[in-house]
């Protein structure tokens, strides 16, 4: 509910505070005191459209607080953490308008878009009077209303749950048959491809090892002489070989007679004809790795072609041919199989809508028995209401072809207001005054409905009194015993039921040749007092206090 609403320097208002209670609240005063500013500056906080004109004259900003205390599941405390909003304690919902018309708005003093605070503002408050455009009129709204008040919820989410289903089932068909279609149409190429490229069997990385198989033949025969010189110098006929080894015989035969002197050179020369001998292992092995049938040079060179060629032709990388071969053997697979799959698709498609139609149809009909009750509902408040000759219908449209999510019906709420006339939607055959009670006599029916946690009603008793006025008060309470209501009102009848009664008045500023707006909460005497002057007018005589004070007291019987 709301508990606290802060206005400063918004056009007659400079600085002001109301504490709100539950139950019903009434805002009374003369015309012009301003209480349109005060629904102004509310709907302000509750995201509603900015004005730089708002701004008191003077002054470069003016701004709007209001406060609620709302339990931890409430929806609004939803939005807000979906925000990724801090959503502890009370939520607090502030804007403050610039007089150049830019705005800046808050929930829980962080910033926020203008677009998440009326999210959370809808959530938490609704407005209604002879010239509303939202709440209850707003036809996108009725389905869900009818819906609440019929206990449909459980079968709404059924509802959605199968056209979820329906859509994924018809995407994956279109999906698929898509699919097909293309590679049908390419069916001979994708099957000459797959010929090709498994003759071709291309293997990952095979470019690249044969390039250096071929790099290797072509410059062998150009290193093959160095090669053999090298190994003639370690091991052909003019190597230092054999007289290396003559020597080392010889030494070691002296080895005996001078160790010291003969050892050392001893082991240098074995050494060298070690070295040597390695070395002419390596080059022997170079040397076979020179010799090549040409022939073989030719085949990698094909082959290297061929894989080259491949890739031009289906502008890929050479070592993407293989995935290519499985993709395109994978689409010739789909050809081949497609029909199978298209017709399994198609079936699971048809028991989708099926399931679909069953629900939507279950759920249509439920409708139409909440719609008559409903109907019947509103139409036993009407009467007091001095709409004792008019009608109000739940108009249902059905499209069995429709697949959405909240099922295959429109609803949207009718009034007849005379006999003989035609019936059409509440917006726009009621007048102001007769819609506001069609309003509150939807509201007191769907009042445990999922409604917002505070009803503003803005003078919707207008042109009514006596025991119309009566009939709009009483049921006023009745809405209250179960929500917040805060009431904008010029009948006393109204007034009376009241738990807390504020009164707007226009005051002079000491020192000023200006006004303001200022709003006092009425103790039980003033109280009186206000709803005489409502009764007499002017001059508020002894019979007006009388008549105020039954008033009071036959609304707290």
């Amino acid at each position: 509910m709301l508990i606290q609403l802060a206005i400063r320097d918004i056009v007659l208002i400079d600085r002001l505070e109301l504490n709100f209670r539950d139950g019903l609240s009434v805002l009374t005063g003369e015309t012009g005191a301003g209480k349109s500013i005060l629904l102004d500056a509310f709907a302000l906080a509750l995201g509603g459209r900015g004005d730089g004109r708002l701004v008191r004259h003077g002054e470069s900003q003016g701004g709007v607080t209001a406060v609620f205390d709302v339990p931890l599941d409430h929806p609004a405390r939803q939005l807000a953490a979906e925000a990724e909003l801090d959503t502890e304690g009370d939520l607090i919902l502030r804007r403050v308008q610039m007089a150049d018309g830019r705005t800046r708005a808050f929930v829980n003093d962080q910033p926020v878009g203008v677009q998440v605070l009326r999210a959370v503002g809808t959530a938490l408050v609704e407005i209604h009077g002879q010239h509303d455009d939202r709440a209850l009129a707003d036809p996108g709204t009725h389905r869900a209303i009818l819906d609440a008040f019929g206990g449909l919820t459980g079968q709404v989410g059924q509802v959605a749950e199968a056209a979820k289903v329906v859509r994924h089932a018809r995407k994956a068909l279109a999906e698929h048959r898509a699919r097909v279609e293309a590679a049908r149409k390419e069916s001979d190429f994708l099957r000459h491809a797959v010929a090709e490229l498994e003759q071709l069997d291309p293997q990952a990385g095979e470019e690249a090892s044969l390039a250096e198989r071929r790099t290797i033949m072509q410059q062998s025969e150009k290193v093959a002489r160095e090669i053999g010189e090298a190994l003639e110098a370690t091991g052909g006929n003019h190597s230092a070989v054999p007289h290396l080894s003559s020597a080392l015989r010889k030494l070691e035969r002296r080895s005996s007679q001078v160790p010291a002197l003969v050892d050392p050179c001893i082991a240098a020369i074995d050494a060298a004809l070690v070295a040597l001998d390695e070395a002419r292992a390596v080059l022997d092995a170079a040397m076979r790795e020179t010799e090549f049938d040409p022939r073989d040079l030719e085949r990698v060179e094909e082959r290297l072609f061929a894989l080259r060629a491949a890739s031009r032709k289906y502008d890929v990388p050479a070592d993407d041919l293989a995935a290519l071969r499985e993709r395109y053997v994978a689409d010739v697979a789909a050809i081949d199989a497609g029909e199978d799959a298209l017709t399994g698709l198609e079936t699971a498609l048809a028991a989708a809508e099926a399931a679909y139609v069953k629900a939507a149809t279950k759920l249509s009909d439920g409708r139409r028995r909440a719609a008559k009750s409903l109907d019947a509902a509103v139409k036993a408040e009407l009467p007091p209401l001095k709409l004792d000759r008019a009608r109000f219908l739940t108009e249902i449209t059905t499209d069995p072809e429709a697949r959405e999510a909240g099922g295959f019906d429109r609803v949207e709420f009718w009034a007849q207001t005379n006999p003989g006339t035609r019936p059409g939607p509440m917006m726009k055959v009621a007048s102001g005054g007769e819609l506001s009670r069609f309003m509150l006599a939807l509201k007191v029916v769907l009042a445990d409905k999922g409604s917002a946690p505070t009803l503003i009603f803005d003078e919707i008793d207008t042109g009514v009194g006596g025991a119309v006025a009566d009939a709009i008060g009483a049921r006023l309470a009745r809405l209250a015993a179960r929500v917040q209501v805060v009431a904008v009102t010029h009948a006393p009848q109204v007034a009376a039921r009241a738990g807390t009664h504020f009164l707007i008045a226009k005051d002079a500023v000491k020192g000023s040749d200006r006004v303001a707006t200022r709003v006092a909460s009425l103790a039980a005497p003033a109280r009186r007092e206000e709803i005489a002057r409502m009764l007499a007018g002017a001059i508020v005589t002894d019979e007006a206090r009388a008549a105020a004070a039954s008033l009071i007291e036959a609304a707290d019987a």
